[in-house]
């Protein structure tokens, strides 16, 4: 019966800190407060339908193609549009859903800025983090990866979404969401080790180190907030 009690005390927990919360925000700010969800919707949109066009395919990589052998500086300047770059080889629609979503609710929950910040930071770690594995080769006990991957696309928005999901995870205390996103994404490496299995544990764990390092904030902020009333008083 504990247990039981336990994980309806947890469901319950994630969903009003995941959905319930967030509606009531959607709800008092309107359609507005969904802006980066849009943009991001229809930015994948508009270069996967420019990928379908002949020379289109060429020119979407220029623009956002993200490589571990470009320069450092061209990789940094194409970096924020690879977050509108779909993977080329994948069905886009089937990832639109996620997309929106962990944008939505990010926003709703977070505010744009640290939505942003969050998304960013999860999509650079794993295009640096590459790099340093490129520089390291093959070996070291599996972390070095062969000078070949350099040539492989990065993850696109894919990194973004798993990094605010897994976000929104630590700070909201949601364990099942954290296992449904970061957990699977583990699996998915194990399971398939590859390029963007790498890039997404790596955006996980840039997730989790953001979400640990904003709820240490926290408490220390509800901790002199405390003593300060106390004082008072």
């Amino acid at each position: 019966m504990r247990a039981v009690e336990f994980v309806g005390r947890t469901l319950r927990g994630e969903w009003y800190g995941i959905v319930v919360d967030p509606l009531r925000q959607l709800r008092r700010r309107g359609p507005a407060a969904l802006l980066l969800a849009f943009v991001a919707c229809a930015g994948v949109i508009f270069f996967h339908a420019i990928a379908q066009h002949p020379g289109g395919e060429a020119a979407v990589r220029i623009l956002g193609g993200v490589q571990g052998d470009l320069p450092l500086w061209l990789a940094l300047l194409r970096t924020p549009v690879s977050l509108y770059v779909p993977a080329l080889d994948l069905p886009v629609w089937a990832g639109i859903t996620q997309l929106f979503l962990a944008f939505a609710l990010a926003e709703l929950a977070l505010g744009r800025r640290r939505t942003l910040l969050i998304a960013y930071t999860a999509t650079l770690a794993g295009t640096l983090t590459v790099r340093v594995m490129l520089a390291m080769g093959p070996g070291w006990w599996g972390l070095g990866l062969p000078p070949e991957v350099g040539q492989v696309l990065d993850t696109g928005p894919s990194a973004a979404v798993v990094g605010l999901f897994t976000y929104l995870s630590v700070v909201r205390h949601a364990p099942v969401v954290f296992v449904l996103t970061g957990g699977s994404m583990v699996f998915e490496s194990v399971v398939r080790p590859n390029l963007a299995g790498r890039e997404h544990l790596i955006a996980v764990a840039a997730a989790i180190t953001l979400g640990l390092l904003h709820e240490r904030r926290r408490r220390r902020w509800s901790a002199a907030t405390k003593t300060q009333d106390t004082a008072s008083v």
